[in-house]
């Protein structure tokens, strides 16, 4: 893997992707969710963990295929289901999405912060 470059963007709650955001445009559609309609294409979300359900692996694969994903997810706490998630859309499609997780450091990220993420889940600002 390459190092991955993103702006960020800060969840306020976790999201589950499965009914949380469309594979298709990348948007959140979960209604109640703080960020709803905020689509995340290419962003490295920040948030503090997942949410739910395991269909939330297939959905970020998806996304993957439809060139919508995150560009990368950091995360308070681990989520083995992005992880899952991640490693599928490598093995079907050539592409990994990183899941980093940096604890507190997560909560010291802003939206609209650049960061680095290296090939061994380095994070870094700029």
């Amino acid at each position: 893997m390459t190092n991955v470059i993103g702006r960020v963007a800060v969840l306020g709650d976790g999201l589950s992707l499965w009914g949380g955001m469309d594979p298709a445009t990348g948007a959140i559609i979960d209604p109640h969710h703080p960020q709803h309609g905020m689509v995340l294409t290419g962003l490295v979300v920040v948030m503090p963990s997942g949410r739910g359900s395991s269909s939330s692996a297939s959905v970020l694969a998806e996304a993957v295929r439809a060139g919508t994903a995150p560009a990368a997810f950091v995360l308070g706490e681990s989520d083995l289901i992005l992880e899952i998630g991640s490693a599928v859309a490598e093995e079907l499609y050539g592409v990994r999405v990183p899941v980093v997780v940096a604890g507190d450091r997560a909560a010291s990220l802003s939206d609209g912060d650049h960061v680095t993420i290296g090939p061994r889940g380095g994070l870094r600002r700029g």
